[in-house]
């Protein structure tokens, strides 16, 4: 009799790889939809990033772009030689500071106030109704900041005058301007804000809700430790990107209620490269102060990133 042999192992099967171009083929619309975010990042992100060059060039209209001195880091050096940097750096750094300690939180503490309300036309009502200031222009919002603490007519001024006997020049005082701004950026951007965490909160599982009340968890013990844990990673991007845009405070909004008297207090980096590049024609040192804020951002982002990850935090990448 023969004996029986096992059959021969001839190794796996190799992996059949379509080529690019037959994939291409194949979700050829699915890349025509993709063709017109490529070509707004192309022309409008990638595009432009050239002008960076400027920095390093003493930048004349009629010599051109290519034709200009090139200066190296002069302009940098200029810029931290400047007695006004560290007014600009103090400046910006602190509102962005108020901006993390107030604002960030703001739209958070109102999702979740809203989460709890189970009247379901009274959450729609108070939904639209904070969500509409985020769509009024910020001219109209500077405006309204105007005639409302002026002193020549202004509602609050007349309060005060009629309880107190004097007025305060909000819009000339340092020490007012940074209250002001964060007001109203909770006022206009507040509600607006609530979307993301809202929708991180339809998320939640109920079932969790419904096993802390048979243990006998209150709403604040709810939403302490289920809640809060179940937006964490939402919370932690978000703080990621506001990192980002530490040295950026808003250009217009700050613009509008700048004047000589509160200089002190609200001139940044935003305002001070609008100055010197448009109205002064320093476009060079302009760009160069706008390409050290950009650096910097970038830093922050990518130390913000590593640090939620060392703690065992959902980062960006």
């Amino acid at each position: 009799m023969k004996q029986a042999t096992a059959p021969v192992s001839k190794g796996p099967s190799p992996v059949y790889r379509p080529s690019v171009l037959r994939r291409f083929k194949k979700d050829k619309w699915l890349y025509m939809l993709l063709l017109p975010g490529l070509l707004y990042f192309l022309v409008f992100k990638y595009v432009p990033m050239w002008g960076v060059l400027l920095a390093f060039k003493n930048y004349q209209p009629y010599t051109g772009f290519w034709n200009s001195e090139w200066v190296g880091t002069m302009h940098f050096e200029l810029f931290f030689s400047n007695p006004e940097f560290f007014m600009l750096l103090r400046n910006t750094l602190v509102l962005s500071l108020y901006n993390l300690l107030f604002f960030f939180p703001a739209p958070i503490i109102l999702a979740i106030l809203l989460n709890e309300v189970r009247i379901a036309l009274f959450k729609r009502t108070v939904q639209t109704l904070i969500y509409v200031p985020h769509f009024i222009s910020m001219v109209i919002v500077a405006s309204m900041t105007y005639v409302f603490l002026t002193t020549q007519g202004g509602p609050v001024n007349e309060l005060l005058f009629s309880y107190t006997g004097r007025k305060i020049e909000f819009l000339a005082s340092p020490d007012w301007f940074r209250p002001i701004i964060i007001l109203q950026t909770i006022w206009k951007e507040c509600g607006w804000g609530t979307i993301i965490f809202l929708a991180a909160l339809a998320a939640v599982d109920v079932e969790q809700y419904e096993a802390a009340i048979m243990d006998g968890a209150n709403r604040w013990k709810q939403i302490w430790h289920i809640t809060l844990p179940s937006i964490r990673s939402t919370i932690v991007i978000l703080l990621i990107l506001r990192m980002g845009n530490v040295l950026e405070n808003g250009f217009e909004q700050i613009y509008l209620l700048l004047n000589p008297l509160n200089r002190e207090a609200a001139e940044v980096f935003d305002t001070y490269v609008y100055t010197m590049g448009i109205t002064q024609g320093a476009f060079s040192y302009s760009t160069a102060v706008g390409l050290f804020k950009a650096i910097v951002g970038v830093i922050l982002v990518l130390g913000s990133n590593y640090l939620a990850k060392r703690f065992g935090q959902s980062g960006l990448y």
